[in-house]
């Protein structure tokens, strides 16, 4: 029986149209969010710089390379599924899956320590933006873990494999989004005075 999946062309992208509809009109929700921060920002500089200087450059540079980190374990997970090997396609989907749980651990504690601080949304314009962008990519974050614990375990029990992975490749694409949003919000949140 032949594999639909091999028989992919421009309009049957990785993951199929649908997650790609779902990716593009994420990116383009936050892009939206971008421009408005950063008209906001051209009006009052000097008050969104100040604020800007009280965020933690550490942790969100940790952040950026624990979710890097993930998208490359998502991909060689995928790899390794395509290739027929599931035991270690199922290790470094576990691995990505950690490196979704650390990025949440970090922001939530990043997020702890703004709140100890009254740095909450209505602490000034730029705070809101920081905590909309910033807690809506922890939502997409925190769906992109749940949805690889469910292929994990798809993956140990069979579901998927070399034949079937169209849901892990959906799924992948969900966890890249994740990692493409935040290297847009990271530079400009953290580090564009």
């Amino acid at each position: 029986m032949e594999n639909s999946i091999d028989n992919k062309n421009i309009y049957y992208p990785p993951g199929g149209i649908l997650i790609w509809i779902i990716i593009l009109l994420e990116v383009l929700t936050f892009t939206i969010g971008i421009a408005v921060f950063v008209y906001q920002k051209s009006g009052d500089t000097e008050a969104f710089t100040q604020s800007q200087l009280l965020l933690n450059k550490a942790y969100a540079t940790i952040n950026t390379i624990v979710l890097i980190t993930g998208g490359f374990m998502m991909a060689t997970s995928l790899h390794l599924l395509k290739a027929g090997d599931h035991k270690k396609s199922l290790s470094w989907i576990r691995g990505a899956s950690g490196m979704g749980l650390l990025f949440l651990c970090i922001k939530g504690y990043e997020y702890f320590e703004k709140i100890a601080h009254g740095l909450t949304i209505d602490y000034d314009s730029f705070f809101t933006f920081y905590w909309l962008l910033t807690g809506f990519h922890f939502i997409h974050v925190l769906v992109a873990l749940i949805i690889l614990l469910f292929l994990a375990r798809g993956i140990r029990k069979g579901r998927y494999s070399k034949d079937d992975y169209l849901d892990v490749e959906s799924g992948a694409a969900f966890w890249h989004m994740c990692d493409l949003i935040w290297l847009l919000l990271f530079p400009v949140l953290y580090l564009m005075v």
